[in-house]
């Protein structure tokens, strides 16, 4: 793990922004814009009575083409990547049913959901397939701490029941095993689940069609299409982890968006939305149009903002979201515009490409006013905690850890009351991506200044860069109960750097 220390310390003192070593794909490089943009299909529930929309979903390897011409096996939900994206409203509860017929455990959380604890998706709460024997489970790696009573298991299936008490938004589903999120969502498992209210219904967004969610991620391939990831063990069966030099995360060298790369998306010269994911296991983003032209930022990770934010560019770590309408109307059709990372160069400097193809009738708006959002406002702050994230030990017993700990399921370094608003300070090394799972925040300050104008709203996830200190103020609704918080890069995950705390 030495190579960790001095990547994140070279990195930064290089003003480079990547977070993550490159894994180079063995297959034939693929010419981008040759494939048009896919939209994931919408799940249809099984049934609606009752108050609850149920759904029924199953974890299964299929064989699809993602590079012309080769065949990928993918572990999706319904067998497919990106999974089917779930539609909730807002006060009705939605009990998803998720099957796993893949030749692991599972554990799914619905990321950025006000959800119950035994809901929630604890890296030790899994879903065992047929013929999974529970001793072949490891106990964990890298000194992380679990007891034998650590673990919950069911056989088969699982019903996850989301009462769906949370505001409009742009969430995730994907897996969440403890040790393999890294590999597992690599090889799949991530979906889109939308949140819709009649605030959001009520406003004139462009809707139906041009409504579009964007899951942008990294992936590589071998020579035959399968997915390239530097595991230990590829089965996932036993050793988990990844070889030395992907220690501080892996990225891939192709773009893949909505399963597809660099795709192409053919649109009226009209107003579209865009619900944006990072779904990268450690790629980071800095998002603009090129030739030039405004990413008018609508919502954040768990909600609409309460005005619009025009950017020149829109930046995104693992795991975060944003939502932003773009109006194709200022180009002439025929117009090619590219959506670019400039944190990269060479051909992952490109995400996909929009053609504009005609014009058309645009009824859409984006009013001043979007929804109102509290602000918190740090008096409401009951307590103040703190929290640094970074690489310590020495020799072959470095990790990455939370306040110098590693993972343990029975550690828990914060207690707070339901109902009450706290200001957490986070720190690091690197580039670490915060998760809180349940609780939602605000962003204060990033070093006692402002936070970018992108990270207004309520978000679940934020980027804190190396050698920074930032300030959110969390807000504790929902259920008491354990839950965790998390480096979202996720062989930093993988490798304990997680920690609990717990409601009361």
């Amino acid at each position: 793990m030495a190579a960790v220390a001095g990547g994140a310390a070279g990195l930064w003192a290089a003003g480079r922004e990547e977070s993550g070593h490159r894994l180079v794909s063995k297959a034939k490089p693929v010419a981008p814009y040759q494939v048009p943009l896919p939209v994931p299909k919408t799940a249809r529930p099984v049934s609606t009575t009752g108050g609850v929309d149920r759904y029924e979903i199953v974890q299964r390897a299929a064989d699809v083409e993602i590079l012309p011409g080769l065949r990928t096996n993918v572990w999706g939900y319904d067998g497919q990547f990106p999974g089917p994206t779930i539609v909730g409203r807002s006060g009705r509860e939605a009990v998803v049913t998720v099957r796993n017929e893949l030749p692991v455990p599972t554990s799914t959380h619905l990321h950025g959901g006000v959800t119950p604890p035994g809901s929630d998706g604890y890296p030790t709460d899994i879903v065992v397939p047929e013929g999974w024997r529970q001793d072949k489970e490891h106990a964990g790696h890298g000194g992380m701490s679990m007891t034998a009573d650590s673990w919950r298991v069911s056989d088969l299936a699982k019903d996850y029941v989301y009462p769906m008490d949370q505001q409009a938004a742009t969430l995730w589903y994907h897996d969440h095993r403890m040790d393999f999120s890294g590999p597992q969502v690599w090889r799949g498992l991530a979906g889109f689940f939308l949140v819709r209210d009649d605030d959001e219904q009520e406003l004139p967004l462009p809707a139906g069609e041009r409504d579009i969610p964007l899951m942008i991620c990294d992936r590589a391939f071998d020579e035959d299409g399968a997915f390239r990831y530097p595991s230990l063990d590829p089965s996932l069966r036993g050793k988990p982890g990844v070889e030395d030099r992907y220690m501080e995360g892996v990225m891939g060298d192709v773009t893949l968006v909505n399963g597809a790369p660099w795709p192409e998306l053919e649109v009226d010269a009209v107003r579209y939305r865009f619900r944006i994911l990072n779904a990268s296991n450690a790629r980071r983003y800095r998002l603009a149009l090129e030739p030039g032209g405004p990413l008018t930022q609508i919502g954040s990770d768990a909600g609409l903002l309460d005005r619009p934010e025009e950017l020149e560019s829109l930046t995104l770590a693992p795991a975060e979201r944003a939502e932003v309408v773009i109006d194709f109307s200022r180009w002439r059709p025929g117009t090619t515009i590219l959506l670019a990372n400039t944190l990269a160069g060479g051909r992952m400097r490109a995400v996909m490409r929009f053609r504009v193809a005609r014009k058309a009738r645009d009824e859409s708006q984006v009013p001043h006013r979007l929804v109102d959002v509290e602000p918190l406002g740090r008096a409401r702050a009951v307590a103040t905690r703190d929290f640094d994230f970074r690489l310590t030990g020495a020799g072959g017993s470095r990790a990455w850890t939370i306040n110098g700990y590693r993972f343990s399921t029975d550690r828990v370094l914060a207690t707070p009351r339901l109902g009450t608003v706290e200001r957490w300070r986070f720190t690091s090394d690197f580039h670490h991506p915060v998760h809180l799972h349940l609780a939602h925040f605000q962003v204060a300050a990033r070093d006692g200044r402002e936070p970018g104008a992108h990270e207004r709203g309520w978000k679940d996830t934020v980027d804190v860069r190396p050698y920074e200190t930032v300030d959110v103020l969390v807000r504790f609704r929902g259920y008491p109960g354990r839950y965790m918080f998390h480096c979202h890069n996720l062989e930093h995950e993988d490798m304990a750097m997680m920690a609990n705390f717990r409601i009361a």
